[in-house]
């Protein structure tokens, strides 16, 4: 067994693990590790654990130390100078004219690098405007892009549920979302009701789409053929997925149609539960919410 320790560098971030050593080290404290783009300062966000060897990617990197007061003062004094070097960046970048959005700058803790995160349509020729921020900081430079869900994880918000935006908060990696989880949970497909905040469909649809898919194998779909317990038979109108309800069209002794609600335990019908469909118009108009 070998003992760890998870440390993100970021809030919400991707959480890297660490040898503790003989350091006494409990969750929120703040360390500093060697990582393989330089000494960084990071915030443990789990504490000691023995977990198997097999597990463990090697070489596992040691805490060089917990973080001291001299320590906190370095990562104040990189955040000021983040702020200017976002803004030099930014000149040199309209210097060049180059087609790219910036959206932060990050110094390594030990000065080592400046990184200069952008999002951008396509691939841009930055080698100049690389000569140039580095004539000015004299030390390495990495421009990195990103894409537009990372831009929002970056800078934060707030959702159209009224809370802070999940990426921002807790979450530390991207789901794999799709739009069928949409249509599983009897969504609106207009695409400004599911994209969030990046443009993209939302993270949140992942949240109860197990939940919606155990419900929805215990109900008809739109449009089948059920018995009602008075002996009529119709087709499924719309459901009410959480309260198990089904509304159906019954056509009565005089010919009359009616939409009548059931439970869904008392209707029979094919239990073998239809996949959502997509038709290809709505295909079309939210294909591109599912690129990243």
């Amino acid at each position: 067994m070998t003992k760890v320790i998870g440390v993100r560098f970021r809030t919400a971030g991707k959480i890297y693990f660490f040898a503790p050593g003989k350091l006494d080290i409990r969750q929120g404290d703040h360390v500093i590790v060697e990582t393989a783009r330089g000494v960084e300062y990071g915030r443990v966000v789990s504490g000691p654990r023995d977990v198997p060897d097999e597990d463990v990617v090697q070489p596992l990197k040691p805490v060089l130390r917990i973080a001291n007061e001299q320590d906190e003062k370095t990562v104040e004094k990189n955040k000021e100078k983040e702020k200017a070097a976002f803004r030099i960046c930014l000149e040199k970048i309209r210097k060049h004219e180059l087609e790219m959005k910036l959206i932060d700058a990050e110094y390594t803790f030990d000065n080592n690098k400046v990184l200069f995160y952008f999002t951008a349509d396509g691939r841009i020729d930055f080698r100049e405007l690389v000569k140039d921020l580095a004539a000015v900081f004299r030390t390495r430079i990495e421009l990195r892009q990103i894409g537009v869900r990372d831009e929002t994880k970056f800078r934060g918000g707030i959702g159209i549920c009224g809370r802070p935006l999940c990426c921002n908060t807790y979450l530390s990696e991207f789901a794999a979302v799709s739009i069928k989880m949409a249509k599983e949970q009897n969504l609106s497909l207009n695409p400004t009701k599911i994209s969030g905040v990046c443009g993209r469909l939302m993270c949140c649809l992942t949240n109860e789409e197990e939940t919606y898919e155990e419900l929805n194998s215990h109900l008809p779909s739109v449009g089948d053929m059920v018995t009602t317990p008075d002996g009529l038979s119709g087709n499924v109108h719309s459901l009410s997925v959480l309260r198990g309800l089904v509304k159906v069209i019954v056509t009565l002794d005089s010919d009359e149609k009616e939409i009548r609600e059931y439970h869904a335990s008392e209707l029979r019908f094919r239990p073998r539960r239809k996949k959502a469909k997509v038709s290809k118009e709505e295909m079309k108009a939210l294909a591109k919410l599912e690129k990243d």
